[in-house]
């Protein structure tokens, strides 16, 4: 596993724009150990696709999902209320060295399976109430790069934010970035591979 010191010369992306805040690591987890993680939530987490509800009407996920967080921590979105299955020991690990380079704690994490690049996810924030004012997301991505974008809520004259999100990369959503900003998995056809993302979160 990559060790802190390593993490912190990594290269390293800041962007500031207009209450959005965010950090990008591209290099968070080695390759071997991206591989490893990759193969190993493929098989040992407990997978599953849930019914949500898109602009009023109720629709099964194409994506897998798995919400994982201390005893008690329930996750609510789109009509859709997550119960916590206990912590796996690859998830919890992950989720202590992310918590020692941004000294900030967190006790679940979603994880969302993409098949494919002709699955995404559409425009959102990570604004609900039981994740607080201004909350730290991070999160991980393993598998197939894809592109991840940005908007402003209301400004409808600046241009989205586009970045990459690499194989074992980690992404900081920080600031009050989810109050002023959506943010999309576009669907990305020529994108044959499948995607593993975990965003840990700290539910209050």
């Amino acid at each position: 596993m990559q060790n802190v010191k390593a993490l912190l010369k990594s290269e390293m992306q800041t962007v500031k724009d207009d209450n959005l805040h965010i950090k990008i690591f591209d290099s968070f987890l080695s390759l071997k150990d991206s591989d490893l993680f990759f193969q190993k939530l493929s098989i040992n987490i407990n997978w599953r696709r849930e019914q949500i509800f898109v602009w009023g009407k109720k629709r099964t996920t194409k994506r897998r999902v798995a919400w994982y967080a201390d005893k008690g921590k329930k996750y609510s979105y789109s009509g859709l209320t997550l119960e916590p299955d206990n912590w796996d020991k690859d998830l919890f690990h992950i989720k202590q060295l992310i918590q020692n380079i941004t000294h900030q704690e967190f006790n679940s994490v979603l994880l969302n399976e993409y098949p494919n690049g002709g699955v995404g996810m559409g425009w959102h924030s990570d604004d609900e109430k039981e994740l607080g004012i201004n909350p730290i997301i991070a999160s991980v991505s393993l598998g197939a790069e894809r592109d991840f974008l940005f908007r402003h809520k209301k400004d409808k004259s600046k241009e989205p934010v586009k970045i990459l999100l690499k194989h074992g990369s980690l992404l900081l959503m920080m600031g009050s970035t989810q109050h002023h900003w959506h943010h999309s998995l576009p669907i990305r056809r020529k994108v044959k591979d499948r995607r593993i993302n975990l965003t840990f979160r700290n539910i209050v």
